[in-house]
């Protein structure tokens, strides 16, 4: 062997040595971590291992420090594993989801909460609430709006009757794949997905299956399931659907728009304290009258609150009458955004605090 490759060599055995090396101190560090974790539940006794604002402040310092060549990104994703690891060493959680296995809805949980969870999945948002609020579950992950296809309805309606509070937020990026177990896309006789995941994609399928039947079913994860079980059946679903289902993947990223991200709430039953960069979410009513509105929004505009989101949609108490869904940015115990929420209180006819929690990551 000449000299030019020895040298090669010895450096690759060299930085081997030093990751080998690196390893064994990670792990050390990490069951050190992982005592701590201990100590502090036992410390707690029946206080909650998850605290949404304690960990966010943890990646944000991380993010902070981190000098590369890690992006933050990566960072946030061995840390939630690390936190994940050691929460379940105090307190193993269970997670409600949409469901089945293999969802967007799935994939959030894992983002948001790391794997060392167990992950409860539902057939229907209806059940995933009554999940957390009979306590078959701790937690509930339920998406609130996507950025091509807006608000999700259910959701909202739900809140604004659920005994529950919004704990945290997540940001998942949607990537749309076709998946099946067809040769081609020539051989695709029809195509199973959410209605939601169809809209995302519609340009993309009038381009390339122009014809082709497009059937809205209950879930991204039931589409892959029928088209595994179907000859010439596709589904657009995320890749875990398609891992999940052994289907393979006949043209990836099909979403019309590619920053396509669907935003979802945890919700749980505790009150979240500040983190430092935070949100609060919030339902009110509004009298049906002329300049109502405008009203309503006085007291955020007089205290200097901005307002990240504002929807409406028809209440369930009567003909023509809307509930307004507001997103605040700042915590509830900010003084301004506590001014604003006090003299809202005075003026809407119904008012509902869904909860103060930590803006996602980005």
């Amino acid at each position: 062997m000449s000299h030019d490759k020895t040298v090669p060599l010895d450096e690759l055995a060299r930085h081997r040595a030093a990751i080998d090396a690196l390893d064994r101190e990670i792990l050390a560090r990490l069951n050190e971590r992982a005592r701590h974790a201990q100590a502090i539940g036992q410390i707690k006794g029946e206080g909650a291992a998850y605290r949404p604002e304690r960990e966010t402040q943890v990646l944000r310092g991380l993010h902070a420090a981190n000098a590369g060549p890690l992006p933050n990104e990566s960072v946030t994703a061995v840390f939630r594993e690390v936190m994940s690891a050691c929460r379940a060493l105090e307190q193993p959680l269970r997670i409600a989801y949409l469901g089945p296995a293999g969802t967007f809805s799935h994939a959030a949980v894992t983002k948001h909460f790391g794997s060392v969870v167990d992950a409860v999945p539902a057939p229907t948002f209806d059940d995933v609430f009554r999940a957390v609020d009979g306590g078959q579950a701790d937690y509930a992950v339920v998406p609130i709006e996507n950025s091509t296809e807006g608000a999700v309805g259910r959701t909202m309606d739900l809140m604004a009757a659920a005994d529950l509070t919004i704990c945290g937020e997540v940001k998942l990026r949607v990537s749309q794949n076709l998946l099946s177990n067809a040769p081609d896309m020539s051989s695709v006789t029809r195509v199973y997905s959410h209605g939601q995941s169809l809209a995302q994609c519609v340009h993309w399928l009038a381009q390339h299956l122009p014809g082709v039947p497009r059937i809205a079913v209950a879930s991204n994860a039931e589409a892959a399931r029928l088209a595994a079980a179907e000859a010439g059946a596709a589904a657009i679903a995320g890749e875990n659907a398609g891992a999940l289902y052994g289907l393979g993947t006949l043209a990836p990223h099909i979403e019309d728009e590619p920053n396509n991200t669907t935003r979802f709430w945890v919700l749980g039953r505790q009150q979240v304290g500040p983190s430092g960069r935070d949100a609060t979410s919030i339902v009110m009513s509004c009298p049906n009258k002329p300049g109502a509105v405008h009203k309503l929004l006085a007291p955020l505009a007089a205290h200097g609150v901005s307002m990240s989101r504002f929807e409406s949609r028809p209440a369930r108490t009567g003909r023509w009458e809307y509930l307004f869904y507001v997103d605040l940015v700042g915590h509830r115990d900010e003084a301004p955004v506590a001014a604003a929420l006090a003299e809202l209180s005075q003026i809407a006819p119904f008012l509902k605090l869904l909860g103060s929690y930590p803006a996602a990551l980005d």
